[in-house]
């Protein structure tokens, strides 16, 4: 049971980790720095993350029910990345 609970804490950190970048990105994104260095390690951060999720859910491993209906739970769907 304890590597069930590890990959649960990791996946909460790693969520929780990509919704706070995501916010971060909106803050970069409304004072025009999209092409700061820090906005595009977060926007390649992001992309890592929806690869990420998507592995999980196509183990099983992430569903809907967990995502609250939204693609990599906190990631916005962006159809360009996804495997589908």
């Amino acid at each position: 049971m304890e590597r069930i609970e590890a990959f649960e804490a990791m996946l909460r950190a790693t969520r929780a980790q990509a919704e706070a970048e995501r916010q971060k990105m909106e803050a970069l994104r409304a004072q025009g720095r999209e092409k700061s260095a820090t906005y595009r390690q977060y926007l390649g951060n992001r992309l890592f993350y929806n690869q990420l999720f998507a592995l999980y859910r196509e183990y099983g491993l992430f569903g809907r029910r967990e995502e609250g209906g939204r693609c990599g739970g906190c990631l916005r769907q962006d159809r360009r990345y996804s495997r589908r």
